[in-house]
């Protein structure tokens, strides 16, 4: 399965040129969400990057990461935990425990967090992304786990594009690397 899925997630991905005054292009994964067998498969494809592992929660940033993540953690039989950005005035409810992203890919310097209440030591966590580019949003996550007595098992990925030694220090392994999406 995981060569057909491979194979199925790149012929799906598209570039998008977002219009004029825009630096760079902008990737479509609308397309994995649409097919059936895609959504089927890479939660159990992602999962089966960290097949020794026995998470008891995934955790996924807003926003892909909150389709991606629940995907993941039934694949593994864990809970999920959604991360969210930091944004003017919307409410959580209880505590969260906030970390500050180093610059991402645009430059931008977010606040990313999770309910306090819901990640502690007894905890082995899995993050979950679409997409690693810097890693800056798994940093900072990486951030709160370890602040939370939690233990980082590692960093599942749809693509990874970003340089090995970032991939190193999340302990990231993905489906695909941006040298087989189409250029």
């Amino acid at each position: 399965m995981g060569d057909v899925l491979s194979r199925r997630l790149v012929e799906l991905f598209h570039w998008v040129d977002p219009g004029p005054g825009s630096s760079h292009l902008v990737s479509d994964t609308s397309g994995w969400w649409r097919d059936p067998e895609v959504l089927a498969g890479v939660g159990p494809a992602l999962a089966g990057l960290f097949p020794a592992t026995r998470p008891t929660v995934v955790i996924a940033p807003e926003v892909t990461g909150l389709l991606l993540g629940p995907l993941v953690a039934v694949a593994t039989g864990a809970g999920f935990l959604p991360a969210y950005k930091e944004a003017g005035q919307r409410r959580r409810v209880g505590p969260m425990r906030w970390a500050e992203t180093p610059p991402d890919y645009r430059g931008r310097q977010l606040r990313i967090g999770v309910d306090a209440r819901r990640l502690g030591p007894a905890d082995r966590v899995l993050l979950v992304d679409d997409w690693v580019a810097t890693g800056a949003q798994l940093d900072a996550l990486d951030r709160v786990v370890r602040d939370s007595g939690a233990e980082l098992l590692g960093t599942a990925a749809v693509v990874a594009t970003c340089p090995p030694h970032v991939a190193a220090r999340l302990r990231l392994r993905a489906l695909l690397t941006g040298d087989q999406l189409p250029g």
